[in-house]
């Protein structure tokens, strides 16, 4: 649907010198961005093995967008459309509940029209917005206020031939075409009209009979009675009496708003149109001599008047072309004067009637729009309005889509539906700014298998630093803003499988930030155990490289997550005991921190009795008590707890003299600085030390207490 080819200034290779660039065994590549719609463009070998002269050499890396990323008042505007886009698909959503044939109904059809006047009644508003000639603090335009008008006159013309008022969908269409002309193409100008007025025989300047047959043809009948009444003041009393004659006609002209019924209205036209052919035979009377006054021959111009009164179709066409008007004010005109109860599936055979000899303008198109609009070919519009702005074309699509104005094609290889193309290829476009990413969603959303799964990619990837200039600042804290608004937008479009891939992303970038209670947290929100055992293991590698105190001091982030897998049936427990094992340890330094040494002591008997600290780290817990079994004068552990010290550490040389030694022997020998099983060894020889000598305290405590009583 977009553009096909990206032409780069200055060329990387001009034009011509390709096949010499493939000669020198380079070529050109291509590399998309994972988090918006741009390329990086630059030379790469033909091959991927081989040596290369150049290889050294730097080569210039092109950044380019199929798009150019929406600012100023463009961001706006798609922010606020979006809204409307969003109500309209609510509305869609609900119709699902009911019965299919409901989407038809006109309770179904006023609130489609209903979002389309706000569609409407927007794009004015931005339209008048750009047309202020004003400051611009967020910068120039990015469109012109002429493309917003555009873009307001082709919306309007939808609604007005394909989104009538409900109950009108059969009433004639002349009235709200030719006040769809006036509001969008304006004729003729104010200050022509203020020029005239101001002038005592105004039928003496040459724009004045011009000016007279615009206003008639256009239906401006307060413009048109103020200069036929100047017309009594004119020297010839012949035009005199017939403009008498014609001021009342004028006047009187039927308008359907002021009928409550349509045979009413067709009989007050067909009454009216005879009082217009009396006009003519008064006007036939009017001698050749008597026709011209001192500047032109006034009764030619009265006579196509007359000509557009009566409905003559020839004289309508020919007076529009000489004032350079064009087919559209042919067919609006045709369904005031010609055939007044002309209808909407009617008008288009007058279209193609007046198109074939006034053809609209090729190069323009919002012609093109409005003529394919008239013509009642609405994906012909589809096209044309995709190459003036994706957003005109993916907004008409979603609304024509509903009113079963395009067609399926059964043959066709594509997954997608027309309506979902145009969408789809506005997404994209909006793609170009990865800060639009909710925006960039809610249309792929929109659109299938196939949109869901360009929203889940754009998801995954929506950068999780990336926040509003009002967010928090810190690392930590945008990141935790960035996943709150994904996990909201998932949970809102029904997305968990999304929603626990950014927790793991996310779990991933706060671990190399060493911000391992976050990690934590969104690991267990997706229920990702896996991960949850690799961002434990970092806490406890914190230990090794870091030591006691930073340890604790990281550990203690993760201590609330303990009581939330406790309160949760988690399948994998294994995870679970040494997430409490991190915390548990961590609090062991910190009760020597406090001095708290019998909390301390208490603590590694329990985790290495109750087996919840893993076999890898029992000779460090064995080697933190060795301070505990040497201190002072009292005795921290019960002979039962120095034996179950025992126990492990017996278990340990049993296990490491049957070459099992790094399943119990790995976290140690990384804490010992260029040692190995060896050295740890060596080091657990000091905890037998400390334990032999600490039960012989024990046996001369006891020996102690035996004599004393």
């Amino acid at each position: 649907m977009g553009a096909q080819n990206i032409n780069l200034l200055p060329p990387l290779v001009e034009s011509g010198q390709f096949e010499q660039l493939v000669q020198s065994g380079q070529t050109i590549s291509a590399t998309t961005s994972p988090y918006d719609n741009s390329l990086a463009v630059f030379l790469s070998p033909t091959t991927v093995s081989g040596s290369n002269s150049n290889s050294d050499r730097e080569e210039p890396v092109y950044f380019a967008s199929y798009d150019v990323v929406p600012s100023s008042e463009r961001r706006l505007f798609i922010a606020d459309t979006q809204v409307i886009f969003s109500m309209f698909h609510g509305m869609l959503e609900s119709a699902k509940s009911r019965e299919p044939s409901w989407i038809q109904t006109p309770e179904a059809l006023e609130l489609m029209r209903k979002f389309s006047v706000d569609y409407v009644n927007f794009i004015k508003e931005c339209w008048i917005h750009a047309s202020q000639p004003m400051p611009r603090t967020d910068g120039p335009l990015q469109f012109s206020a002429d493309h917003y008008r555009s873009l307001y006159s082709c919306f309007s013309l939808f609604v007005v031939l394909y989104l009538p008022e409900p109950g009108y969908e059969d009433a004639p269409v002349g009235e709200d075409l030719m006040e769809w002309l006036n509001i969008h193409f304006i004729e003729p100008s104010t200050e022509e009209g203020d020029h005239l007025s101001s002038l005592d025989r105004p039928w003496e300047d040459e724009e004045f009979w011009p000016y007279l047959k615009r206003v008639t043809l256009r239906g401006l009948t307060k413009a048109s009675l103020f200069f036929f009444n100047t017309l009594l003041q004119h020297p010839s009393e012949d035009l005199q009496d017939l403009v008498r004659t014609i001021i009342p006609i004028v006047e009187s002209q039927p308008r359907l708003q002021n009928f409550s019924a349509e045979r009413d209205f067709a009989f007050a036209s067909r009454k009216w149109k005879d009082k217009v052919k009396a006009i003519r035979i008064e006007m036939d009377r009017v001698p050749e001599e008597s026709r011209f006054d001192d500047f032109e021959n006034w009764w030619d111009s009265l006579s196509d008047i007359v000509g557009i009164l009566e409905g003559r179709n020839p004289v309508i066409q020919r007076v529009c072309e000489e004032l350079g008007a064009d087919w559209k004010e042919v067919c609006s005109a045709w369904g005031i004067f010609v055939d007044s109860r002309l209808r909407r599936q009617d008008l288009v055979d007058v279209a193609a009637e007046v198109l074939e000899i006034m053809p609209a303008d090729p190069t323009n198109l919002e012609d093109m729009i409005h003529s394919a609009l008239f013509s009642g070919k609405p994906e012909q519009a589809l096209r044309y309005a995709s190459q003036l702005d994706a957003w005109l074309s993916a907004h008409f699509a979603d609304v024509m889509e509903p009113l079963g104005l395009l067609e399926t094609d059964e043959n066709s290889e594509s997954e997608l539906s027309k309506r979902d193309e145009y969408v789809l290829s506005y997404a994209e476009y909006l793609h170009s700014d990865p800060t639009q990413w909710k925006i960039t969603i809610a249309y792929m959303y929109s659109c299938g298998d196939i949109g869901r799964e360009r929203g889940d990619e754009i998801l995954v990837r929506v950068p999780l630093r990336l926040h509003p200039s009002e967010a928090p600042s810190t690392p930590e804290e945008a990141i935790a803003q960035a996943v709150k608004e994904v996990s909201e937008v998932c949970f809102n479009y029904q997305r968990e499988a999304v929603r626990r891939t950014v927790c793991r992303i996310a779990a991933q970038t706060c671990v190399r930030q060493k911000d391992y209670g976050l990690a934590v947290s969104y690991c267990i929100s997706a229920e990702d155990w896996v991960s949850l055992g690799r961002v434990i293991d970092s806490i406890l590698d914190e230990y090794v490289h870091n030591g006691a105190a930073e340890f604790a001091k990281q550990a203690s982030k993760i201590a609330p997550s303990v009581q939330e897998l406790q309160s949760r049936t988690v399948s994998e427990a294994i995870f679970v005991h040494r997430l409490i094992f991190a915390v548990r340890y961590s609090q062991i330094h910190k009760y020597k921190l406090e001095q708290d040494f019998v909390s301390a002591a208490s603590d590694i008997v329990t985790l290495l009795r109750e087996e919840i600290a893993p076999k890898s780290w029992w000779p460090v817990l064995l080697c933190d008590s060795v301070e505990l079994l040497q201190y002072g004068s009292t005795l921290l552990f019960a002979s039962s707890d120095a034996a179950e010290l025992l126990s492990k550490l017996e278990e340990i040389s049993i296990r490491a003299s049957q070459g099992s030694g790094d399943d119990y022997l790995s976290v140690l020998t990384r804490t010992i600085k260029g040692g190995g099983e060896k050295e740890a060894l060596e080091r657990l020889k000091v905890v037998r030390l400390a334990l032999a000598r600490y039960f012989a305290r024990c046996t001369i405590g006891s020996d102690r207490h035996a004599l004393s009583t």
